[in-house]
Protein backbone atom coordinates (compact mmCIF):
# COMPACT_ATOMS: atom_id res chain seq x y z
CA UNK A 1 0.00 0.00 0.00
CA UNK A 2 1.32 3.56 -0.83
CA UNK A 3 0.45 4.50 2.72
CA UNK A 4 1.40 3.96 6.36
CA UNK A 5 -0.13 3.56 9.41
CA UNK A 6 1.15 5.23 12.46
CA UNK A 7 0.20 6.25 15.96
CA UNK A 8 1.88 7.08 19.02
CA UNK A 9 3.39 5.32 22.36
CA UNK A 10 0.55 5.66 24.83
CA UNK A 11 -1.21 2.78 22.20
CA UNK A 12 0.49 0.48 25.25
CA UNK A 13 1.10 -1.81 22.47
CA UNK A 14 4.57 -3.36 22.69
CA UNK A 15 7.44 -2.99 20.30
CA UNK A 16 7.19 -6.19 18.98
CA UNK A 17 3.45 -5.83 18.61
CA UNK A 18 4.08 -2.71 16.91
CA UNK A 19 6.47 -4.11 14.37
CA UNK A 20 4.86 -7.51 13.55
CA UNK A 21 1.79 -5.10 12.73
CA UNK A 22 3.73 -2.87 10.74
CA UNK A 23 2.40 -0.02 12.69
CA UNK A 24 4.93 3.12 12.89
CA UNK A 25 5.43 4.62 16.23
CA UNK A 26 5.99 8.35 17.55
CA UNK A 27 7.34 7.96 20.98
CA UNK A 28 6.57 10.38 24.03
CA UNK A 29 8.12 11.55 26.42
CA UNK A 30 7.71 11.64 30.58
CA UNK A 31 9.61 13.17 33.37
CA UNK A 32 10.54 10.60 35.89
CA UNK A 33 12.33 12.43 39.18
CA UNK A 34 12.93 14.97 37.14
CA UNK A 35 14.78 13.30 34.17
CA UNK A 36 13.17 13.53 30.84
CA UNK A 37 12.74 9.70 29.15
CA UNK A 38 10.87 8.06 26.06
CA UNK A 39 8.32 5.79 26.54
CA UNK A 40 9.82 4.17 24.00
CA UNK A 41 7.72 0.83 24.97
CA UNK A 42 10.22 -0.14 27.76
CA UNK A 43 13.28 -0.38 25.89
CA UNK A 44 15.49 2.19 27.82
CA UNK A 45 13.75 1.39 30.56
CA UNK A 46 12.04 -2.13 31.65
CA UNK A 47 8.43 -1.10 32.82
CA UNK A 48 8.95 -2.64 36.10
CA UNK A 49 11.62 -0.19 37.53
CA UNK A 50 9.79 3.10 35.95
CA UNK A 51 6.79 1.73 38.86
CA UNK A 52 9.02 0.68 41.25
CA UNK A 53 10.71 4.25 40.81
CA UNK A 54 7.13 5.71 41.34
CA UNK A 55 6.84 3.36 44.52
CA UNK A 56 9.94 4.86 45.39
CA UNK A 57 8.85 8.58 45.51
CA UNK A 58 10.14 9.64 42.19
CA UNK A 59 7.21 12.41 41.10
CA UNK A 60 6.18 11.70 37.31
CA UNK A 61 5.24 14.67 34.57
CA UNK A 62 3.88 14.26 31.31
CA UNK A 63 3.93 16.51 27.99
CA UNK A 64 2.55 16.68 24.82
CA UNK A 65 3.70 16.14 21.63
CA UNK A 66 4.26 18.77 19.80
CA UNK A 67 4.11 20.24 16.21
CA UNK A 68 7.72 19.87 15.67
CA UNK A 69 7.81 16.14 16.69
CA UNK A 70 5.05 15.36 14.71
CA UNK A 71 6.58 16.84 11.72
CA UNK A 72 9.78 14.76 12.12
CA UNK A 73 7.74 11.87 12.69
CA UNK A 74 5.82 12.37 9.04
CA UNK A 75 8.35 14.19 7.25
CA UNK A 76 10.24 11.39 5.97
CA UNK A 77 7.86 8.93 4.92
CA UNK A 78 6.01 12.23 2.66
CA UNK A 79 9.82 11.88 1.05
CA UNK A 80 9.40 8.40 0.54
CA UNK A 81 6.28 9.14 -2.05
CA UNK A 82 3.99 7.46 1.12
CA UNK A 83 0.76 9.01 2.35
CA UNK A 84 0.10 8.73 6.39
CA UNK A 85 -2.89 7.73 8.33
CA UNK A 86 -2.14 8.83 11.87
CA UNK A 87 -4.17 7.91 15.13
CA UNK A 88 -4.04 9.95 18.24
CA UNK A 89 -4.50 9.88 21.90
CA UNK A 90 -7.83 10.74 22.98
CA UNK A 91 -8.38 14.12 22.98
CA UNK A 92 -10.43 13.55 25.68
CA UNK A 93 -6.99 13.47 28.02
CA UNK A 94 -4.69 14.88 25.51
CA UNK A 95 -4.55 17.97 23.24
CA UNK A 96 -2.17 16.12 20.92
CA UNK A 97 -4.39 15.74 18.46
CA UNK A 98 -4.00 19.37 17.59
CA UNK A 99 -0.41 19.32 17.39
CA UNK A 100 -0.86 16.50 14.71
CA UNK A 101 -3.33 18.18 12.83
CA UNK A 102 -1.40 21.50 13.01
CA UNK A 103 2.17 19.50 11.67
CA UNK A 104 -0.30 17.78 9.11
CA UNK A 105 -1.75 21.09 7.71
CA UNK A 106 2.59 22.68 7.79
CA UNK A 107 3.24 19.73 5.64
CA UNK A 108 0.70 19.86 3.03
CA UNK A 109 2.57 23.52 1.88
CA UNK A 110 5.76 21.48 1.11
CA UNK A 111 4.27 18.09 0.12
CA UNK A 112 0.95 19.14 -1.79
CA UNK A 113 0.81 16.07 -3.70
CA UNK A 114 1.12 13.90 -0.23
CA UNK A 115 -1.89 13.55 1.96
CA UNK A 116 -1.24 12.97 6.47
CA UNK A 117 -5.02 11.81 7.90
CA UNK A 118 -5.54 12.27 11.44
CA UNK A 119 -7.37 10.39 13.11
CA UNK A 120 -8.91 11.26 17.28
CA UNK A 121 -8.57 7.42 18.59
CA UNK A 122 -11.29 8.97 21.80
CA UNK A 123 -9.08 6.52 23.05
CA UNK A 124 -6.80 5.29 25.28
CA UNK A 125 -3.55 2.77 26.24
CA UNK A 126 -4.17 -0.49 24.91
CA UNK A 127 -8.09 0.30 23.77
CA UNK A 128 -6.40 2.95 21.29
CA UNK A 129 -3.79 -0.11 20.46
CA UNK A 130 -6.97 -2.28 19.70
CA UNK A 131 -7.67 0.27 17.59
CA UNK A 132 -4.88 0.20 15.43
CA UNK A 133 -4.55 -3.54 15.58
CA UNK A 134 -8.03 -3.66 14.03
CA UNK A 135 -7.06 -1.19 11.18
CA UNK A 136 -3.96 -2.92 10.24
CA UNK A 137 -6.16 -5.87 9.74
CA UNK A 138 -8.36 -3.71 7.33
CA UNK A 139 -5.35 -1.89 5.92
CA UNK A 140 -4.06 -6.01 5.03
CA UNK A 141 -7.59 -6.42 3.82
CA UNK A 142 -6.56 -3.83 0.94
CA UNK A 143 -8.43 -0.63 1.98
CA UNK A 144 -7.08 2.43 0.66
CA UNK A 145 -6.17 5.68 2.71
CA UNK A 146 -9.30 6.92 2.68
CA UNK A 147 -11.52 4.06 3.04
CA UNK A 148 -9.24 2.92 6.27
CA UNK A 149 -10.05 6.34 8.03
CA UNK A 150 -13.56 6.70 7.00
CA UNK A 151 -13.83 3.04 8.71
CA UNK A 152 -11.43 4.10 11.64
CA UNK A 153 -13.95 6.95 12.03
CA UNK A 154 -17.14 4.89 11.87
CA UNK A 155 -15.77 1.78 14.16
CA UNK A 156 -13.91 3.77 16.95
CA UNK A 157 -16.50 4.31 19.36
CA UNK A 158 -17.05 0.46 19.41
CA UNK A 159 -13.66 0.00 21.31
CA UNK A 160 -14.73 -0.65 25.48
CA UNK A 161 -12.24 0.54 28.07
CA UNK A 162 -12.86 -0.45 31.47
CA UNK A 163 -10.61 -0.14 34.41
CA UNK A 164 -10.14 -0.82 37.66
CA UNK A 165 -7.23 0.19 40.26
CA UNK A 166 -6.21 -2.00 43.52
CA UNK A 167 -4.12 1.11 44.41
CA UNK A 168 -5.17 5.11 45.04
CA UNK A 169 -1.95 6.07 45.62
CA UNK A 170 -0.46 8.24 42.89
CA UNK A 171 -5.03 8.82 41.86
CA UNK A 172 -4.11 11.16 45.67
CA UNK A 173 -1.18 12.11 44.79
CA UNK A 174 -2.34 13.65 41.36
CA UNK A 175 -5.19 15.13 42.71
CA UNK A 176 -7.59 12.74 40.88
CA UNK A 177 -9.07 11.41 44.29
CA UNK A 178 -9.45 13.71 47.46
CA UNK A 179 -6.65 12.70 50.25
CA UNK A 180 -9.93 12.27 52.24
CA UNK A 181 -12.11 10.03 49.51
CA UNK A 182 -8.56 8.26 48.87
CA UNK A 183 -7.98 7.58 52.97
CA UNK A 184 -11.26 6.63 53.38
CA UNK A 185 -11.07 3.83 50.14
CA UNK A 186 -7.95 2.55 51.18
CA UNK A 187 -9.48 1.69 54.59
CA UNK A 188 -12.40 0.09 53.14
CA UNK A 189 -10.48 -1.44 50.38
CA UNK A 190 -12.15 -0.20 47.37
CA UNK A 191 -11.26 -0.24 44.09
CA UNK A 192 -12.70 1.97 41.44
CA UNK A 193 -14.20 0.92 38.04
CA UNK A 194 -14.11 3.99 35.59
CA UNK A 195 -14.61 3.77 31.64
CA UNK A 196 -13.53 5.82 28.58
CA UNK A 197 -17.20 7.76 27.46
CA UNK A 198 -18.05 9.04 24.13
CA UNK A 199 -15.70 11.94 24.26
CA UNK A 200 -12.94 10.02 25.10
CA UNK A 201 -12.65 11.05 29.04
CA UNK A 202 -12.23 8.89 31.51
CA UNK A 203 -15.38 8.52 33.95
CA UNK A 204 -15.64 6.75 37.55
CA UNK A 205 -18.69 4.17 37.04
CA UNK A 206 -18.67 2.36 40.41
CA UNK A 207 -17.30 2.07 43.51
CA UNK A 208 -16.11 -2.00 44.33
CA UNK A 209 -15.28 -3.47 47.21
CA UNK A 210 -12.45 -5.47 47.32
CA UNK A 211 -10.42 -7.19 44.10
CA UNK A 212 -12.07 -10.25 43.63
CA UNK A 213 -15.72 -8.74 43.29
CA UNK A 214 -14.41 -5.77 41.05
CA UNK A 215 -12.72 -8.09 38.37
CA UNK A 216 -16.34 -10.35 38.58
CA UNK A 217 -17.98 -6.58 37.71
CA UNK A 218 -15.81 -5.97 35.17
CA UNK A 219 -16.34 -8.95 33.32
CA UNK A 220 -20.11 -8.57 33.64
CA UNK A 221 -19.73 -5.04 31.84
CA UNK A 222 -17.72 -6.99 28.81
CA UNK A 223 -20.80 -9.40 29.21
CA UNK A 224 -23.40 -6.82 29.19
CA UNK A 225 -21.88 -4.65 26.45
CA UNK A 226 -19.16 -6.91 23.76
CA UNK A 227 -20.10 -7.92 20.00
CA UNK A 228 -22.71 -10.99 21.07
CA UNK A 229 -22.42 -11.44 24.28
CA UNK A 230 -20.86 -14.22 25.44
CA UNK A 231 -20.63 -15.30 22.20
CA UNK A 232 -18.27 -12.20 21.47
CA UNK A 233 -15.83 -13.89 18.89
CA UNK A 234 -13.45 -10.94 18.53
CA UNK A 235 -10.10 -9.96 19.89
CA UNK A 236 -9.71 -8.84 23.69
CA UNK A 237 -6.78 -7.11 25.18
CA UNK A 238 -5.60 -6.33 28.93
CA UNK A 239 -2.77 -4.06 30.06
CA UNK A 240 -1.74 -3.65 33.48
CA UNK A 241 0.61 -1.21 35.23
CA UNK A 242 2.78 -3.89 37.03
CA UNK A 243 0.33 -5.71 38.78
CA UNK A 244 0.33 -9.12 35.77
CA UNK A 245 -1.51 -11.55 38.99
CA UNK A 246 -4.72 -9.08 38.82
CA UNK A 247 -4.61 -9.09 34.99
CA UNK A 248 -3.82 -12.93 34.63
CA UNK A 249 -6.96 -13.84 36.73
CA UNK A 250 -8.99 -11.18 34.79
CA UNK A 251 -7.76 -12.71 31.64
CA UNK A 252 -8.52 -16.41 33.05
CA UNK A 253 -12.21 -15.36 33.99
CA UNK A 254 -12.82 -13.86 30.25
CA UNK A 255 -11.74 -16.79 28.62
CA UNK A 256 -13.71 -19.20 30.85
CA UNK A 257 -16.46 -17.33 30.17
CA UNK A 258 -15.68 -16.18 26.67
CA UNK A 259 -15.14 -19.41 24.86
CA UNK A 260 -15.52 -17.83 20.55
CA UNK A 261 -12.90 -15.29 21.74
CA UNK A 262 -10.27 -14.64 18.85
CA UNK A 263 -7.37 -16.02 20.37
CA UNK A 264 -6.13 -15.75 23.90
CA UNK A 265 -6.71 -12.75 25.42
CA UNK A 266 -2.95 -10.15 25.33
CA UNK A 267 -1.60 -9.45 28.07
CA UNK A 268 0.35 -6.54 28.00
CA UNK A 269 1.96 -3.45 30.15
CA UNK A 270 0.27 -0.10 30.45
CA UNK A 271 3.50 2.35 29.18
CA UNK A 272 5.19 5.31 31.22
CA UNK A 273 2.60 8.53 29.78
CA UNK A 274 -0.65 6.73 31.17
CA UNK A 275 0.79 4.79 33.87
CA UNK A 276 2.45 8.33 35.20
CA UNK A 277 -1.06 9.34 35.73
CA UNK A 278 -2.18 5.33 37.12
CA UNK A 279 0.98 4.39 39.19
CA UNK A 280 1.10 0.36 39.86
CA UNK A 281 -2.43 -1.27 40.16
CA UNK A 282 -4.67 -0.73 37.60
CA UNK A 283 -5.73 -2.93 35.09
CA UNK A 284 -7.86 -2.04 31.94
CA UNK A 285 -10.06 -4.18 29.95
CA UNK A 286 -10.52 -3.79 25.84
CA UNK A 287 -12.79 -5.09 23.46
CA UNK A 288 -15.61 -4.58 20.64
CA UNK A 289 -18.89 -4.08 21.28
CA UNK A 290 -22.11 -1.71 20.87
CA UNK A 291 -21.31 1.90 20.05
CA UNK A 292 -20.10 3.74 23.33
CA UNK A 293 -23.05 7.01 23.90
CA UNK A 294 -22.11 7.90 27.53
Amino acid sequence: MAYVLSGCSPADLTLEQFQRRDIKCIYFHVMLGGKDMIDDLGQSMPLHDFYQAMVDGAETRTSQMNVDGYISHFEPFLQAGLDVVHVCLSSGISNTVNSARQAAEQLKQTYPDRTVNIIDSLAASSGYGLLLDLMADKRDEGLSLEELTAWAEENKLLIHHWFFSTDLTFYIRGGRVTKTAGFIGQLLNICPLLNVDYMGRLIPRDKIRTKRKVIQEIEKRMEQHAAGGLDYDGKCIISHSDCYADAKALADLIESRFPRLKGKVLINMIGTTIGAHTGPGTVALFFVGDRRVD
